[in-house]
């Protein structure tokens, strides 16, 4: 006869897979593009801002977008929501296989900013359900190694699809799993009781929506990853074609070059750094930014020799740098959703993905290109290097508002 903890585990199992499936088909449809910025950029006649505009088109909307659906993922159920923008975001990666003009491709990078906003929200508050804060960085460090791996995916689909084909290829090949997987969740995923895995005692800044503002431990993980999301967001969109003038690779190696270390790294780095922090955090309840902080400060050396240093260290210091990015993802996550309790969770991650997209990538992209059309892209992507200064300081000064478990545990 199972036991009650079977019972509970194996929805809770099945449901992370699925989501992690959709958490990459999710990155898969983002990144396309930017595995092929040099035909598209061709065909349409743009420049380089242009270009970066259209990055901006989606995490504009993304980021409008947000406040409205953790409204929503607060009040009604999560499930059916989930499934909406998946299907929402599918059809928009279908659609680009019929757009013939710049301003088309930009609407539909906002279309697509309006399905996964959906996704990017209700998924960790689900997630957050299963299991306790001290697990949550386990199960949440799992579910965010589909960014790396999806983001290289998307790059290889982008550059070699669309190198041995056109460019409108590889969106019609990444659309469909999109609608297969949003079907199978319908069918099999669960939805766990609002708020049944919480054990911290709920408060003011914790438990109401006003309270959000003055919470300090949720604002310091916000916007140190808002500071850090502006420089992954820039150097995630310009890489390949950074490699392809500075390095002098061609299109599909530098996007397969970029793809290989994202998912590498990612993987690796994402992992390592869960399991890090999760050892850290059994002995200091602070573990979760501190840890996010020196991997961003570990990360500036060799930055600094991407973008700067000879062309022979280029590809190794792009590996180095985006392992310590990487290391932080699962920790610097679950600091955020730790830092509010169950109710006003949604909203919580709304305002969250509000504020780092709104001073993190919906605008970097292209002020890195605009850089890059007045200097050169090395420039551009220097600007990346302060907003990690940025985000490494935020994060040590939060660390002192990190909820203590032990205090604060319900009886």
């Amino acid at each position: 006869m199972p036991t009650p903890l079977r019972k509970r585990l194996h929805p809770a199992v099945a449901t992370v897979a699925l989501l992690l499936a959709l958490n990459l088909l999710n990155y898969i449809d983002r990144y396309i593009l930017a595995g092929e910025v040099q035909p598209i950029q061709r065909e349409f006649h743009a420049t380089d801002q242009q270009m970066g505009a259209l990055g901006t088109a989606f995490f504009l909307v993304y980021m409008l977008a947000a406040p409205a659906t953790g409204w929503l993922g607060d009040r009604f159920r999560r499930k059916p929501l989930i499934i909406t923008g998946a299907t929402l975001w599918s059809l928009a990666t279908l659609a680009a296989i019929w757009i013939h003009s710049y301003h088309t491709l930009y609407l539909r990078q906002a279309l697509v900013g309006v399905g996964e906003a959906t996704f990017g929200i209700f998924a960790p508050a689900v997630l957050s359900d299963f299991y306790p804060e001290r697990e949550r960085n386990r199960v949440l460090s799992i579910f965010y190694v589909a960014i790396p791996v999806g983001a290289a995916l998307g790059y290889l689909a982008g550059g070699q699809i669309g190198s041995h084909w056109n460019w409108r290829t590889p969106f019609l090949v990444c659309a469909l799993p999109g609608f297969l997987v949003a079907a199978l969740y319908a069918g099999i995923g669960r939805e766990p009781e609002r708020g049944a895995s919480d054990r911290i005692r709920p408060s003011l800044s914790r438990n109401t929506v006003a309270g959000i503002f003055s919470n300090p431990a949720f604002l310091t993980a916000t916007f140190g990853l808002a500071a850090l999301t502006f420089a992954m967001g820039g150097i995630s969109w310009w890489m390949p074609e950074f490699l392809r003038r500075s390095v002098g690779m061609s299109l599909g190696n530098a996007s397969l070059t970029v793809g290989a270390s994202t998912v590498i790294d990612g993987i690796a780095g994402t992992l390592i750094g869960g399991w890090i922090a999760q050892i850290w955090l059994r002995r200091n309840h602070r573990a979760l930014y501190l840890f996010s902080m020196w991997s961003v400060a570990l990360t500036l050396p060799w930055g600094i020799l991407l973008f700067f240093g000879p062309k022979s260290w280029a590809v190794p210091s792009l590996f180095l740098a985006e392992f310590f990015l990487f290391l932080n993802t699962g920790p610097l996550n679950t600091a955020i959703v730790n830092s509010v309790s169950a109710p006003v969770r949604a909203t919580a991650i709304s305002i969250n993905l509000f504020c780092i997209h709104a001073f993190g990538d919906t605008f970097s992209p292209q002020i890195i290109g605009a850089i890059s059309d007045h200097s050169n892209l090395s420039i551009g992507l220097g600007a990346t290097l302060v907003s990690l200064v940025v985000a490494s300081s935020i994060l040590w000064y939060g660390a002192r508002f990190a909820p203590p478990f032990e205090e604060a545990q319900l009886p």
